[in-house]
């Protein structure tokens, strides 16, 4: 199968080179990796080409943010399985690609697994484990999701359910699996194993008011996909994220 992985940049000089390698050192051969460019204003693009031998397909011009780019970076993917690593992101295992395609060998629709929150000096650090499980659609009244980083789709997917919402400026990934998750017909894999190490300091944890903005937009979403009590889930949401830093 031919993995597309998407990364998308804006001034990301400092840790793009690092995920890139993490995606050249796998040992799965056939990845297409786009590298969707915000224009950025510093060295991203060169830093990006020399860190990556395997051939980069770059677009790089103004958007309106991260879902945007990674709605383009989806929109050009010729791959059957389509990902990210987001510029602050890393594979967390040379043989991660291939796991992944293996578990699709299944006849699923999605693959996940486990999210690490490192340190962003050192990504061997781990301050946060987001530790999954097999998918039950019970789950989602409990405000249980999979980290949507580690999430691997067919590109049928995209198809059916279109791409991300850009009325929504952090949850729009929240609000499409809200979206894929209840389709009945769609089957689910979880791989037991951690798929992606994410640098701390994301958009949607940055700071009090990004916090604040992420509920309100999550409560959005919850009810957009006609989720009940969509109150009392995102609490539900919010409070089991309290064990992720103690569960290793």
């Amino acid at each position: 199968m031919k993995v597309s992985i998407i990364t998308a940049t804006y001034n990301s000089e400092a840790s793009i080179a690092s995920a890139l390698r993490s995606i050249e050192e796998q040992d799965h051969q056939n990845i297409e990796v786009l590298l969707i460019d915000g224009k950025s204003k510093d060295n991203t693009i060169e830093v990006a080409k020399k860190a990556f031998s395997g051939g980069l397909k770059i677009i790089s011009e103004k958007d309106r943010g991260i879902y945007d780019a990674l709605n383009k970076g989806i929109f050009h993917a010729t791959g059957d399985i389509v990902g990210f690593v987001h510029s602050d992101d890393l594979l967390a295992s040379p043989t991660t690609i291939s796991d992944i395609v293996k578990a699709f060998e299944e006849k699923v629709d999605g693959v996940y697994g486990d999210l690490q929150y490192v340190k962003k000096e050192d990504p061997s650090k781990v301050v946060r484990y987001w530790k999954s499980q097999p998918f039950r659609s019970q789950l989602l009244s409990n405000g249980w999701m999979p980290a949507h980083p580690s999430l691997f789709l067919k590109k049928e997917v995209y198809k059916k359910h279109g791409f991300f919402d850009l009325d929504y400026n952090i949850a729009a990934d929240y609000d499409f699996m809200l979206r894929i998750l209840q389709d009945p017909n769609l089957k689910f894999a979880y791989l037991p194993q951690v798929i992606t190490k994410m640098r701390v300091g994301g958009a949607s944890n940055r700071s009090l008011k990004n916090i604040v903005q992420k509920s309100s937009e999550d409560l959005r979403a919850l009810r957009a996909n006609k989720i009940k009590n969509p109150a009392k889930v995102l609490a539900y949401k919010n409070l089991s994220k309290l064990s992720q830093f103690v569960k290793k």
